[in-house]
């Protein structure tokens, strides 16, 4: 059957306007809408809902500044409770409901790999997201932007000098069973085969166990004197009190994820001396950084707690996007945002970051982290980045 020329004209104007309005799902005329996934309700709670504090401070911001380009920012939030099945059910609410323009620092590894085929399918960046897991840039995909340095390469870099330093002879690992406890693992295999020596004793632990005497065991009967902790926050306070326990002092290794105030504010006194990689730095209200510490006391006159490492990794990655979406112009585009992104240098921020850089096949912006230390209570920053 042949369409009327007047009616083709307007079924293809109406291809055309379908076509654009797909293309700029999340962003009308005066607002940009973005999505974000966080763990509100299960394990990771305490650092789901500092993500979303911090994003909400750095939205507010540019919102009382007039918003990107004449555009307000909406975010909405959607809980994971950490379960990838959720963070699916949430992926699709946000983006076939909420029509999202971005999903941003969406909370943890098996979370955002389940969520980024609901995201890609119609056309949704994943942008910095709060996991330092490689899936979250490899394999490339023009849809990823990742901003922490892999825990991979965090181990791998910073593991060798601190075992030389400590003169560590046996080297163990405890680990989460899942994605982002072996690339910890991993990145430790890969940390000891540099300097010629392999784990004395590997062993690991299911998402959310909360006793670990028996892998502590297995670590001191080997007789290890370092020790690479694959865990976040409760796993890391368990075999470390669980250690001093039962006298096993060995020097504890953690990477980013164990940098969090959680850890001596909740194990008090034993985590006294743990190691972790970390790239920006936790914001106490008495930094002696001037600009961290005014940033912080805003934080905390807003939303009447502390803020922490990771309500720093929220406003980071709303910064990020802010800075992209303005280079972008007015006619952003998901085409338009990845065009700008790709051309992003992005200079250290007052919280020590490295510089980061994305181009048309560069999807992780640093791969570089550094050391602190838990020293009376308070995290130390302990060494430079570590190349």
């Amino acid at each position: 059957m042949k369409l009327h020329p007047i009616a083709a004209l307007a079924a293809m104007a109406l291809a055309a306007g379908a076509a654009h309005a797909q293309a700029t799902q999340g962003v009308s005329k005066d607002t940009i809408t973005l999505g974000s996934i966080q763990d509100l309700s299960g394990p990771l709670a305490g650092f789901g809902k500092q993500v979303r504090l911090g994003m909400m401070l750095r939205v507010d911001e540019a919102n009382e500044q007039g918003g990107v380009n004449g555009r307000k920012l909406d975010l909405k939030v959607e809980d994971s409770g950490y379960d990838p099945k959720k963070a699916v059910l949430a992926a699709q609410k946000l983006v076939n409901q909420d029509k999202i323009f971005m999903m941003i620092a969406h909370i943890g590894t098996a979370q955002n790999l389940a969520a980024m085929p609901v995201q890609f399918s119609k056309n949704v960046i994943n942008f910095f997201p709060v996991t330092a897991a490689r899936e979250m840039y490899e394999p490339f995909h023009k849809l990823k932007y990742s901003f922490a340095a892999t825990y991979y390469d965090q181990i791998r870099l910073a593991a060798p000098k601190l075992i030389k330093e400590k003169d560590a002879k046996k080297v163990c690992t405890i680990y989460q069973d899942d994605e982002f406890g072996l690339e910890v693992m991993r990145g430790g295999e890969a940390a000891l085969k540099s300097i010629g020596m392999e784990f004395a004793e590997k062993t690991s632990y299911k998402r959310g166990a909360t006793d670990f005497s028996s892998q502590v065991a297995k670590m001191k009967s080997s007789g290890c004197d370092f020790v690479i902790l694959g865990t976040i926050i409760r796993e890391t306070i368990g075999t470390i009190g669980e250690s001093r326990k039962t006298g096993f002092n060995p020097t504890f290794l953690g990477s980013s994820a164990a940098y969090t105030d959680l850890i001596h504010k909740l194990g008090g006194k034993p985590m006294d001396g743990l190691y972790a990689t970390m790239t920006v730095q936790h914001p106490y209200l008495d930094e002696a950084s001037q600009p961290i510490r005014f940033w912080a006391n805003k934080y905390k006159t807003k939303f009447n707690e502390d803020p922490t490492v990771f309500s720093v990794y929220g406003y980071g990655a709303v910064d990020a996007f802010i800075k992209a979406a303005q280079k972008a112009g007015t006619g952003l585009t998901t085409d338009s945002f990845i065009k700008a992104m790709d051309t992003m240098v992005i200079p250290p921020d007052m919280f020590g970051s490295a510089e980061a850089s994305y181009g048309p096949q560069k999807r992780l912006g640093s791969d570089l982290s550094r050391l602190s230390q838990i020293t009376d209570g308070k995290w130390k920053v302990v060494s430079d980045y570590v190349k």
